[in-house]
């Protein structure tokens, strides 16, 4: 009998455990991507006034003009922007790496959202995104023409070939500590 299929002193296997958490975190995503539409619409419970004070903060909007605007702009970022940092967590395919290219530019985005300085929230980010476009598009590039080069010399399907560069599913953390 192999490690995985050992009885715990609860009579639970490991594997049993590993299969109920993941239920669990996979039903807690599911949930959360099906509630996306909602969360959009929360922008409409914000007051159409220009300076919204509550308990734990102030807000004053003098570029948008209304926090509900400011509320509609953020909402139309922060949602795409979870989704994508969703799929980038539970992505096991070789190239989920450029997700980050959009997750940057939404990331981005938010920042010029808060910045009232700025004449348009969305120009300009291309020039920002360069850098990590310079680091991911290359990388990507990389891994295809290995796959490729395999594929060529190899008499592997491409779907085996994927399968080897497919990164082992690992939590939140662990995916997060790769990174720094």
């Amino acid at each position: 009998m192999t490690n995985k299929h050992h009885k715990s002193r609860n009579g639970e296997s490991k594997f049993q455990r590993t299969d109920n958490k993941s239920l669990i975190l996979g039903s807690f995503i599911a949930t959360f991507i099906a509630a996306t539409p909602y969360l959009f619409y929360l922008y409409e419970s914000v007051p159409n006034q220009q300076v919204w004070d509550t308990f734990l903060f102030r807000y004053e909007s003098t570029f948008y003009g209304g926090i509900d605007i400011v509320a509609w702009t953020l909402t139309g970022k922060l949602v795409p922007l979870l989704l994508l940092i969703i799929w980038f967590f539970t992505c096991r395919h070789w190239w989920y790496h450029v997700l980050i290219v959009p997750i940057a530019m939404y990331c981005f985005q938010i920042f010029t959202v808060f910045n009232d300085d700025m004449q348009y929230v969305d120009s300009n980010q291309i020039f920002y995104l360069i850098p990590i476009m310079a680091i991911i598009i290359p990388s990507i590039y990389l891994i295809r023409a290995r796959i490729f080069n395999e594929v060529n010399t190899a008499n592997k399907s491409m779907q085996e070939l994927e399968d080897e560069f497919k990164l082992s599913p690992k939590g939140f953390f662990g995916k997060l500590k790769d990174y720094f």
